[in-house]
């Protein structure tokens, strides 16, 4: 039985704390392997422009140059992101830009930000896949991010004949970090300023919680959680 089957059923909480900086590389870049071996062109790497995206889109390229991947932009990305995905676009012009245009009633980030997201980051991100043919999405997603992250696994079936694979779901924040530090990999700039996690400018702010995603959505009844493209159907 191959890695890619085995981490369908593993117990992430013990690997988190079980393995080591170089183990878990390991692991990662034998996962985004495997799922390359059987997927193919179909394996489509998801990138937000942070420093778990980039990192996942780093190893994913050391696995193999051809794989393939895209971005979810919106109208309210900070100019420090929007810079950020030009240069790494213009660095990976395999990597796709997709965006909803669509009008949307004003604040609709304050009034209701589960729908704002929906059709800001859900639909074109069901978009990104449906026209890539993407047969296995890999994140970026971690598993000791936040409260809502807990309950992932490395490689899941959420829609039926599309498999997500989150290869770096055990590293720990400072593991991305030293990551990035060691292979000297390029972030976007707003971490400089004090963000731990990144999204639209009017929901992420600078936060002391000991929570990585406090940050996010702040003062709604989403704040710490998810823009919904983890947690719902993307088929």
């Amino acid at each position: 039985m191959g890695l890619l089957e085995e981490a369908k059923n593993t117990d992430v909480q013990v690997l988190v704390e079980g393995l080591n900086f170089k183990e878990k590389v390991d692991r990662s870049l034998t996962l985004i392997s495997e799922a390359y071996e059987t997927y193919g062109d179909g394996l489509v790497v998801a990138n937000s422009l942070g420093k778990d995206s980039v990192t996942v889109w780093n190893l994913a390229k050391r696995v193999s140059p051809k794989i393939r991947g895209f971005i979810v932009t919106t109208r309210f990305k900070p100019k420090e992101t929007v810079e950020f995905m030009n240069y790494i676009v213009n660095k990976y012009p395999e990597l796709k830009i997709y965006k909803n245009d669509e009008a949307i009633p004003e604040k609709l980030y304050e009034t209701n930000p589960n729908k704002c997201c929906e059709i800001l980051k859900v639909i074109p991100t069901k978009q990104a896949l449906l026209e890539m043919e993407a047969t296995c999405w890999v994140t970026g997603l971690r598993c000791t991010e936040g409260e809502t992250r807990t309950e992932f696994k490395e490689v899941e079936e959420r829609d039926k004949g599309l498999i997500k694979l989150n290869p770096i779901l055990l590293w720990k924040e400072r593991e991305v970090w030293q990551y990035l530090a060691l292979y000297e990999v390029k972030v976007n700039p707003l971490y400089k300023l004090g963000y731990r996690s990144l999204g639209c400018l009017p929901c992420t702010k600078i936060t002391n919680e000991e929570d990585e995603r406090a940050g996010r959505w702040v003062g709604t009844l989403k704040q710490g959680g998810e823009c919904g493209i983890h947690t719902r159907p993307l088929k």
